[in-house]
This record gives structure tokens, sequence and C-alpha cells, in this order.
């Protein structure tokens, strides 16, 4: 029952925002997109950040598996690799 909250709250908008940062593509160094991307990407990295946070908590660490942190850390390497190289 905690995954739930915490999936649509936090790994799902972070997805969103990944997703969004994947799709922008920049047609030239000064585009404003690039700038668009990284934001985008910085949200999702934070939003994962803030969900594996969440994670950690006593509460939720003793009835949520260890497969949960397996997502947001993927999900945060991809949007990370995408704000550096945007």
């Amino acid at each position: 029952m905690l995954g739930l909250p915490l999936a649509l709250f936090c790994y799902l908008p972070a997805a969103y925002f990944c997703y969004g940062a994947l799709v922008l593509d920049p047609g030239y160094p000064g585009d404003r997109m690039r700038d668009d991307a990284r934001l985008l990407a910085g949200i999702s990295v934070g939003l994962c950040f803030a969900g594996l946070l969440l994670t950690a908590v006593p509460v939720f660490h003793r009835t949520l598996g260890r497969w949960w942190y397996a997502a947001p850390f993927l999900l945060a390497t991809v949007a990370f690799v995408r704000w550096q190289t945007v």
C-alpha cells in the first residue's frame, strides 16, 4: 500500500519529465530547447532522489523490497546522462 503513493507522486512524474527531456531535440547550440531539456532532466533527477530518500525511511524500508531502489536509480541515471550530454 505504501508503494502506490510513492510511485504515483514521485516515480511517475519523474518518468514523465525524463521522457520529455529525451524527446526534446535542440537544433543548434544556441537553441532554448537545450535549457528546457536540462531543466526537465534536473527535475527528474530531483524527483528520483526524493523518492529514494522516502524509500530509505524505516517505514517504507521494512515494507518495500529492494527493487524499489532499482527503478528510480536507473531513471535518474538516464536523466543525469541526458542532462550532461544535451
